[in-house]
């Protein structure tokens, strides 16, 4: 798996084609909103019909789009990978595939240079996690950065021992002095956390280890660092950094479902404000304002719609144009133009997972910038 990481980004930005086009390809591939991969490989599909019926006839990006098609359905390792941007230009030599351990909105672009925007909007925006594993000798911190294991930090304070004190002292005076020398390592366990904050940054902390070595832990954070705890688990120090990795992926999806669910609860209180729009139609004509903060999206809602071919707004109705009063062209998907204009203009995307509260509202919603 390719790493995203900034150079990746600035090299793909810089790229500039002089007459051949560059095909940016983003596709969610993310099992939880599509199961199968007939899924994705359908909307891929769907996304290749539309720019060979668009840009010329297809025919100068034809060879980059079949290859795209051939490595999206060459077989992925969906246990890790969730999304993929793909870019290619043959005849100037630029092929890169990135397959990402988080989801990203369908997008397809036929340019001079590559479509690098949401690539820019995940490496800004997506939270880092790092979990501090401890008992009362060892300590270790891993930061997970886009589901990878990117760096951390260990440490060993050993406990003194009865064997150690010549039969100077009774068992009481050991025990004594190990709950003196676990106290001061779980003080360093807590400064070598923040260390690792203070060097790297994260948004969420994991706290794992006994559950009452936790408690003196937590005791022991800085108050920066306590504020971060979202979960508390009961891996031990020394599981392997996979192990480890697969448990803060699950605090994080569920974090993220908590998020979504805030963010449904605003958009539900904040309706009748003018702060917010749900339904298609509303959501559409508050995109084509320019007034989008945030936009909430039922996973696997779909449906047709229209595009204006000369001002490029979209509608749930057709054939006239609202606002230019053009003929319209038919879409196969509108929500996902939606989605496509949303990231293009800075705006917030989230996919919501089983909302039972977005789906009685009508699937789709906007928290409003005014």
């Amino acid at each position: 798996m390719v790493a995203l990481t900034k150079d990746t980004i600035r090299i793909l930005a810089a790229f500039q084609s002089a007459d051949a086009p560059v095909v940016s390809l983003y596709l969610d591939v993310d099992g939880r909103h599509r199961p199968r991969p007939q899924e994705y490989e359908r909307q891929l599909d769907r996304m290749v019909r539309d720019a060979m019926s668009s840009f010329d006839g297809g025919r100068p990006a034809a060879k980059d789009l079949e290859r795209i098609a051939a490595h999206v359905r060459g077989g992925l390792d969906r246990s890790r990978v969730r999304g993929l941007a793909l870019f290619s230009c043959a005849s100037a030599g630029l092929w890169e595939a990135l397959e990402l351990p988080i989801p990203v909105c369908d997008q397809l672009v036929v340019n001079r240079s590559p479509q690098v925007a949401q690539l820019e909007r995940l490496s800004e925006e997506h939270q880092r996690f790092a979990v501090l594993l401890a008992d009362r000798q060892r300590a270790r911190v891993l930061v997970i950065e886009m589901g990878e294991v990117a760096h951390g930090g260990a440490l060993f304070d050993e406990l003194p021992r009865h064997e150690d004190d010549r039969g100077e002292w009774d068992k009481d005076h050991v025990h004594g002095h190990q709950a003196v020398a676990a106290q001061h390592h779980l003080r360093r366990a807590g400064q070598l956390a923040f260390s690792v904050f203070k060097r790297s940054g994260f948004d969420h902390l994991v706290l794992s280890g006994p559950e009452e070595v936790l408690a003196e832990l937590e005791r022991e954070l800085h108050s920066y660092l306590r504020e971060r705890v979202v979960a508390r688990l009961s891996i031990p120090t020394t599981a392997g950094d996979d192990e480890v990795r697969q448990a803060v992926l699950r605090v994080e999806e569920q974090v993220e479902r908590d998020r979504e669910a805030a963010l449904v609860r605003s958009l539900r209180e904040r309706l009748g404000s003018g702060s917010a729009v749900a339904g298609l139609g509303p959501v559409l004509g508050a995109l084509l304002e320019r007034r989008v903060e945030a936009l909430l999206v039922s996973a696997g809602f779909q449906t047709a719609g229209w595009r204006c071919p000369r001002c490029a707004a979209l509608a749930d109705r057709g054939r006239v144009c609202p606002v230019c009063s053009a003929p319209m062209d038919l879409v196969d998907d509108v929500v996902e133009e939606a989605v496509g204009d949303a990231v293009l203009r800075s705006c917030q995307v989230v996919t919501c997972v089983d909302s039972a509260d977005l789906d009685v509202v009508g699937r789709i919603g906007a928290l409003l910038r005014y």
